[in-house]
């Protein structure tokens, strides 16, 4: 194993800093490229499975609103979601954040939250104790609505 290649494994930090040293002294060819390579692709995939995480939080908390805010709120008057608003407003403004960051990522949001969808569905009936057929199986929210500050679902006629 090179010595690169070697630090790549004991010591990623000071690997990154060796690489960025050899970028800024004009030394390319002296980077260990394969590894290079291998880190960047996981930084894309890190900033995906952070929005895809984020998702999954906000729509479990959307779901709990659309469907348990107007049964816990006349159980108990003084109920009104707060908790469930606050992290709401956190997720979404750190989705905001995310896509600020990297706006491609919003090309890729529809398929986050159709991959978020089903694990934010079952947090959601974990924390609720409600029934499995209480949620509908498909998201019904829109990517525009879930990051729209004003959005907030009601609960369905019936």
């Amino acid at each position: 194993m090179s010595q690169p290649a070697d630090l790549y494994h004991r010591d990623f930090n000071a690997w990154i800093a060796e690489q960025v040293d050899l970028l800024r002294a004009g030394r390319a060819g002296d980077i260990d490229a394969a590894h290079l390579i291998e880190a960047l692709e996981d930084m894309g995939k890190s900033d995906l499975r952070e929005l895809q995480s984020r998702l999954v939080i906000l729509l479990a908390h959307l779901l709990k609103w659309e469907f348990q805010l107007q049964a816990l709120s006349e159980r108990w008057r003084e109920f009104e979601g707060k908790r469930w608003r606050d992290t709401i407003i956190e997720q979404r403004a750190q989705i905001a954040t995310l896509l600020e960051d990297s706006p491609s990522q919003k090309q890729t949001l529809t398929d986050a939250m159709e991959r978020a969808y089903p694990k934010a569905r079952a947090l959601a009936l974990k924390q609720t104790g409600l029934p499995d057929d209480a949620l509908p199986r498909q998201c019904g929210y829109a990517p525009e609505g879930v990051l729209d500050e004003g959005f907030y679902p009601t609960a369905p006629e019936g």
